[in-house]
């Protein structure tokens, strides 16, 4: 039984995970709200640095027992060897990188990833002596041309990209970077657990912003790293415990119930998906419709192997101006809420101006520009399929485009 490899939705509830908090065991795991705990007088040091597997609840900024439950269950869905919570998917990313990379270290970067993570490269590494290169990471070869040997430490790698949707074959940069003495980090926010699983096709760290999909509903903060190895681990806690972003034991117990419908919710997600991109690939007013499940997505291929659900998220451009249609959106949407985020189970729709998130987030050269300018023209809208029957999101779209 101990071999036995569940399905995610067994998983999800906690399946290959430890079912008790302080030693009791538990079918719904309670929320457990202190920052103290009782421990002997020789039990702890007083430093992250003493820290390890068996040291017992101390203090909740170095660990909880529901936040350890959530980090637990997200390790086994990864099929990693531990996890690690933060208050936020930047939180995470933030450790990931200041833990991971020092002065005169090189890191390579998606050239279209979440805005938050371009700017802490773009505008925050760099003062810390990391040099960082972004690179269509949909293009193995440009990946490979950029490496500098003996410098490039990490590639990190948005899979699908925040907001064109394009794929990085994990399995193929997972040998570059391996090749090159680096280690190869996925954000699969977008993917999800459910769809794609980085660590069995090469990567080393996976990472979540836990406010999304995982969590499910809009109402908790969240981020995590999974890694395959588990002397990763203590690097990642230490940057937790030093730099302060504790996930708190409310928003772990919130995402942790989240995480238990996760499977469930991402079938609705892409299903919805699915009926929107159809719709909207034969609308007069739309000029191009972007979602790994459609035959017309340029990595269609690639998405069929690497993923097993397409996600919710789709993103399309429109015929004319761009900012005019956002303002009817804006106005005339009545099922979809015209507001940033996704993963929620209710449908948002959002408009990127290509201008504004080049100037502000990318910052890319010339030629990448012009690559990012030919998928998104002067903008394009970032939509999340939510829960709803798909009938009236369809309804929703057509009569606001009218």
């Amino acid at each position: 039984m101990a071999n036995l490899r569940a399905h995610p939705e067994t998983t999800v509830l906690g399946f290959g995970a430890s079912a008790s908090l302080l030693g009791t065991p538990v079918l719904s795991p309670p929320l457990v709200a202190a920052t103290s705990f009782y421990t002997a007088p020789d039990a702890v040091g007083f430093s992250a640095a003493d820290m390890t597997d068996a040291t017992p609840y101390f203090y909740t900024r170095w660990s909880n027992p529901t936040v350890a439950m959530l980090e637990a269950r997200l390790a086994v869905l990864e099929g990693g060897a531990a996890a690690v919570c933060y208050a936020s998917g930047m939180a995470a990313i933030a450790a990931l990188f200041l833990s991971r990379l020092k002065a005169g270290d090189h890191v390579i970067l998606s050239d279209v990833c979440y805005a938050g993570v371009a700017e802490l490269a773009h505008e925050t590494l760099p003062r810390f002596g990391i040099a960082v290169t972004p690179v269509d990471t949909a293009n193995p070869e440009a990946v490979s041309r950029a490496i500098r040997p003996g410098v490039t430490r990490l590639l990190h790698v948005e899979t699908p990209a925040n907001p064109t949707l394009k794929l990085g074959d994990i399995a193929a940069l997972a040998a570059i970077a391996h090749e090159a003495g680096a280690d190869l980090s996925v954000d699969s926010t977008i993917a999800t657990p459910v769809s794609t699983q980085p660590i069995a096709l090469g990567a080393d760290y996976v990472v979540h912003s836990l406010t999304k999909y995982i969590c499910g509903h809009g109402d908790a903060l969240g981020g995590a790293i999974v890694v395959r190895d588990r002397e990763r681990v203590a690097e990642l806690r230490q940057a937790l415990v030093h730099q302060g972003a504790v996930l708190s034991p409310f928003a772990a117990w919130l995402i942790a119930r989240g995480l238990e419908t996760l499977p469930a919710r991402m079938r609705v997600h892409e299903a919805n998906a699915r009926a929107a991109a159809d719709f909207l690939r034969y609308h007069p007013k739309v000029a191009a419709v972007y979602w790994p499940g459609l035959e017309s997505h340029p990595q269609a291929a690639l998405a069929r192997r690497q993923m097993t659900n397409f996600s919710g998220l789709l993103a399309f451009t429109t015929k004319g101006d761009g900012a005019a249609v956002a303002c009817q959106f804006a106005e005339r949407l009545r099922v979809f809420a015209y507001a940033v985020s996704l993963g929620k189970t209710k449908s948002l729709l959002f408009y990127i101006a290509t201008d504004d998130i080049l100037r502000t987030s990318f910052q890319l050269d010339p030629l990448g520009a012009a690559s990012y300018r030919s998928v998104a023209g002067d903008g394009l809208f970032r939509v999340s399929l939510g829960l709803e029957h798909p009938e009236d999101l369809i309804r929703d779209l057509d009569q606001a485009l009218a």
